[in-house]
């Protein structure tokens, strides 16, 4: 197992690289944070630049925004001058935070039991639906089921609002769904082929010669080694979260980290941006790092890989 300053090291050289890359990038692209200010006096434009410091040179601009991000701070963001990008990520990360959690949790518990169901009765009818209708969960992509869920609950049924966030639970309850459906569906056939190798080991085929019920097969001897896969795919299933609330925050009005990454390229707000990226990038970095423990502690044989 390589050694913790090894690994720390490696991740602040990823997050550098991706922050790197994506500063020259979005100077690279046509438009610019004032384009809307055409019809400002030139002193005005000049005077806005010289304030966000984009009248200096490249180099110089990156030497100074990669300073401050040293010092913790992000900067300010172009879109909303009354506010800094430290602040807008404060508001938006716990919004895009509990609906991720909610929505992994929910793929798990509806996804996993699914899949497990299926294994218990593989070729029935029933398996053959599940499956069909996982095939539908990952066919369809985000911005397609958000706004079918719109449509069928917010519009024809009138159960959920189509948008907005005040926080309570009828706000959250159609972007949970649409941020979960791939990944449940996803789960249900991960769970569903690793169950069913899993039962066909050797061993448990014993175990069932023996006349130990179908049920302490499964929960006494199969579950564990079937989640290994799962435990696995938990890294991109976490990744997929992250990056499916830009979609999803924004088809719903919601005030996520998503939105506001969404809205700053439009608007050409680099340090807003810049800042999401960076948050987003070490966020995938803590999930990977947690995953990889979880999979060496579920597996010994991992440990000293």
């Amino acid at each position: 197992m390589r050694r913790l300053p090894a690994r720390l090291f490696e991740a602040l050289a990823t997050l550098w690289l991706l922050a790197t890359l994506c500063f020259f990038l979005l100077r690279a692209a046509e438009g610019g944070p004032f384009d809307t200010e055409k019809a400002a006096p030139p002193e005005v434009i000049a005077a806005l630049e010289a304030q966000y410091r984009l009248d200096q040179p490249l180099w110089r601009q990156y030497l100074g925004w990669l300073g401050d991000v040293g010092r913790g701070d992000l900067g300010p963001s172009f879109q909303y001058p009354d506010y800094t990008v430290n602040r807008l990520l404060a508001l938006g990360l716990p919004v895009t935070v509990s609906n991720g959690a909610l929505a992994l949790a929910l793929a798990l518990a509806v996804g996993l039991p699914l899949g497990a169901w299926a294994a218990m009765r593989a070729g029935s009818p029933l398996d053959r639906g599940l499956m069909f209708g996982a095939g539908l969960g990952l066919a369809v992509p985000k911005f397609v089921a958000a706004p079918l869920l719109i449509l069928v609950f917010a519009v024809a049924l009138q159960w959920l609002p189509a948008g907005g966030w005040d926080g309570g639970w009828r706000s959250r309850v159609l972007p949970v769904i649409a941020l979960a459906l791939p990944n449940l569906a996803y789960a249900a056939r991960l769970m569903r082929a690793s169950l069913l190798e899993t039962l066909s080991a050797d061993y448990l085929r014993a175990a069932r010669g023996r006349g130990l019920s179908a049920a302490r097969v499964l929960f006494a001897h199969a579950l564990r080694p079937a989640l290994l896969p799962v435990a696995a795919w938990l890294s991109p299933a976490l990744i997929s979260v992250v990056t499916g609330s830009a979609i999803v925050e924004q088809v719903f009005g919601i005030p996520g980290i998503g939105r506001y990454f969404v809205q700053g390229a439009l608007n050409r707000d680099y340090t807003l941006v810049l800042g999401v990226v960076l948050v987003v990038g070490a966020a995938i970095v803590l999930i990977n790092a947690l995953v990889d423990a979880l999979r060496r502690w579920m597996d010994p044989r991992l440990r000293d890989a």
